[in-house]
């Protein structure tokens, strides 16, 4: 170690090894123990606090419990209709009972490839 470190941890250990003694400035308590309490103020204002932080924690509660609701609603819908999806799919898939008329009939509303819906209507 250097000699400015060993001086800096010899000056340290000599102002810590120091007895405390009280500062002589300040003269000696002359209020009663019971003048200095909080009173009845004070308890109605802790009380106050502790009743208002009871009743953030359960509303705080209840909107945590209540978005965590709506997120498994909101799971459940989705995978139905994924479920669904999958299930008109197949059922795309395959050839039903009646699924050639339905397509060679021309649905209201459809276009042909140019468009032209009038032209469709005229021919038929």
């Amino acid at each position: 170690m250097s000699v400015l470190s060993e001086s800096v941890v010899a000056v340290t250990t000599r102002l810590l090894a120091q007895p405390q003694t009280p500062d002589p400035t300040l003269p000696p308590s002359t209020i009663p123990d019971e003048a200095v309490t909080p009173g009845v103020w004070g308890f109605v204002a802790i009380a106050f606090v502790a009743v208002a932080t009871v009743l953030i924690v359960v509303d705080m509660t209840r909107r945590v419990r209540r978005t965590r609701y709506r997120g498994e609603v909101r799971e459940r819908i989705q995978a139905e209709r994924d479920e669904a999806t999958v299930a008109a799919a197949a059922l795309d898939d395959e050839e039903l009972p009646g699924d050639a008329d339905r397509r060679a009939r021309p649905v209201e509303g459809d276009l042909d490839d140019d468009g032209d819906r009038r032209r469709r209507e005229r021919d038929s």
